[in-house]
């Protein structure tokens, strides 16, 4: 029971917001236990903002749409420094280069757990809500506030103690920090809404974002929004808008033509305006010159949008909006920008500057509160192998994985996300670039010419006096006969088609081939080569095209069935002696 206890602390102090005492001392200048009061106005970034631009609703919703579509993932920890060098990795900038060596130590430092508590909460987080909603709520809040706020409601007494079996997400324009004192910056949050509701700070995982603002009260406990630094361009954008639809609203004569030689009466005045009308309105008239008997003037009633240049300032403020959220503009249809050649450019860049830095910065959060109530070594990760925009094309990847020899297929095979072959042990070996065999079961020892020597007569004798292995050359004349045929057929069919050896074996069936000497030490090889014997036969499915039968190929590169029982029998009889 104590070692539960223990554990539960553990995770408590963990998931607890209390800084050190010297540092607090040093930051705040009073902190009595009351509301610390957030200098910023949360709920007009989301009144002026979300719910009044379409700007920046069209922008908030192209980063959590693009967010739900990022799967994630719980692992268990099976190597910290792995993990260290996985986290390092994908908290840069993503890209297919970034995904395939992540890819690779993800399978070094972590193993794939499934239906485990951890994903049945994240999976539907309360009855309300799935995954998708969810971690939509927490991105949106957190991009116009700089706040998200997590609640986590789990049972008070039973087995579940300590674990959370529902998750929700609070507004965080209504959220406020409660202070305990110097000792306790963050003791509760309070929700005035409905009345006043207390939350410990323990239940809440608060992920903020950056705050500068630094002024011994505790304001920097909050989170800073992105349209604080734009709020003058978010007015700007919303001030045009209004000034244009006014603009609409309010249209009238655009001005009035008068003579300057005396008054016209009401019927001279109608007279000349249908005159006017008739004479010089329309595509006809375009650009025609107008003269008249009398001299007139105009007096202007209004300016048109162009002469407010309106148009210039909203595109503008769009902008201005899209770089505070690292979106491009466009996205948003802007088709006046040039900044991306296209839309898949533009949808990385999109899914690089925006959306994966928020995924992890909710991720990280996730796994210091959340994870470790489930389990010491699990953590959560998003799959970003997932997004289109950041995978290259795919004969450039199987191009440059074919290349990459010092890998395992079952490697190759996470890299292109198609899972590892567990029921196939041969993926798990690594394959010499010359013919693409397993090391395991080819013959790719480096030919030499040994000595045949005693060591102590070596360590008596003169160097002189040291006398060379004996050499053979009476193996079988089938045995010369089967390579010849192997190197017939390589030359007939072409290497293309002949994949079959290792450029040890086609040494060897040139040495077989033109009857050449061999060593002891080759002998000794052919006869190793008899644990290939299942080789000996056709592949039935072959037996029209033997040539394309790697295995009855490879087997009679060494002499076949005449020259490995030749080899035996060589090899037994110095045994004997």
């Amino acid at each position: 029971m104590a070692s539960f206890i223990d554990r539960l602390k553990a995770i408590v102090n963990k998931n607890a917001q209390n800084t050190n005492l010297n540092y607090n001392k040093a930051i705040y200048n009073w902190l009595g236990e009351s509301i610390v009061w957030n200098t910023e106005n949360d709920d007009s970034y989301i009144t002026e903002g979300y719910r009044k631009n379409a700007t920046i609703y069209s922008i908030i919703n192209l980063i959590t749409k693009a967010a739900t579509t990022i799967p994630f993932q719980i692992y268990e920890v099976t190597n910290e420094n792995d993990y260290k060098r996985y986290k390092s990795l994908t908290s840069g900038t993503i890209d297919n280069s970034t995904i395939n060596k992540a890819a690779l130590l993800q399978k070094s430092s972590l193993v794939e757990l499934q239906d485990t508590e951890l994903h049945q909460l994240l999976d539907r987080p309360n009855p309300a809500q799935s995954y998708n909603s969810f971690i939509s709520e927490i991105i949106a809040f957190g991009k116009l506030t700089g706040n998200r706020y997590i609640y986590g409601i789990g049972p008070e007494t039973g087995s579940k103690v300590g674990k959370y079996s529902e998750l929700y997400v609070m507004p965080s324009q209504i959220m406020e920090i409660v202070s305990g004192g110097i000792m306790q910056p963050v003791e509760k949050y309070k929700i005035e809404y409905n009345g006043t509701f207390e939350i410990p700070a323990t239940e809440i995982c608060h992920i903020k974002d950056f705050n500068p603002y630094y002024d011994g009260s505790g304001s920097h406990l909050y989170g800073q929004s992105p349209l604080r630094a734009g709020l003058r361009t978010l007015t700007t954008n919303n001030e045009a808008v209004q000034t244009g639809v006014k603009y609409l609203q309010n249209q009238t004569a655009r001005g009035l033509l008068m003579s300057e030689e005396g008054d016209l009466n009401e019927v001279q005045a109608q007279q000349l305006k249908d005159k006017f009308r008739r004479q010089f309105q329309g595509s006809d008239n375009a650009g025609d010159v107008i003269i008249t008997p009398k001299k007139l003037s105009w007096v202007n009633f209004g300016l048109n949008a162009s002469d407010v240049s309106l148009i210039e300032q909203y595109n503008a403020s769009i902008k201005d909006l899209c770089n505070i959220y690292n979106v491009p503009v466009q996205l948003l249809n802007n088709t006046d920008s040039s900044s991306y050649n296209n839309m898949k450019e533009a949808k990385k860049a999109l899914y690089q500057n925006a959306v994966i830095p928020e995924l992890l910065k909710i991720k990280d959060e996730l796994n210091r509160w959340l994870a470790p109530k489930y389990g010491n070594k699990l953590c959560i990760e998003f799959d970003f192998t997932v997004i289109p925009e950041l995978q290259e094309e795919a004969d450039k990847v199987v191009d440059q994985l074919a290349k990459a020899w010092w890998l395992t297929p079952n490697e190759k095979r996470s890299v292109m996300s198609y899972g590892i072959d567990e029921d196939n042990e041969t993926l798990n070996d690594y394959f010499i670039p010359a013919n693409l065999i397993p090391t395991k079961v080819a013959d790719v020892e480096v030919e030499n010419t040994p000595l045949d020597l005693d060591v102590n007569k070596f360590l008596s004798k003169k160097k002189s006096e040291v006398t060379k292995a004996e050499s053979y050359n009476n193996y079988p004349q089938s045995a010369t006969n089967n390579a010849k045929r192997m190197i017939e057929w390589r030359e007939k069919y072409g290497r293309d088609v002949v994949t079959a050896g290792t450029e040890v074996g086609w040494r060897r069936a040139s040495q077989l081939a033109n009857r050449e000497s061999i060593s002891l030490d080759v002998v000794k090889r052919m006869a190793q080569f008899n644990r290939h014997r299942e080789n000996a036969k056709i592949d039935p499915k072959l037996k029209d095209t033997p040539w394309k039968d790697n295995g009855y190929v490879a087997w009679n590169l060494w002499g076949g069935t005449a020259g490995v029982d030749w080899a035996i029998r060589e090899v037994n009889k110095l045994k004997e002696d």
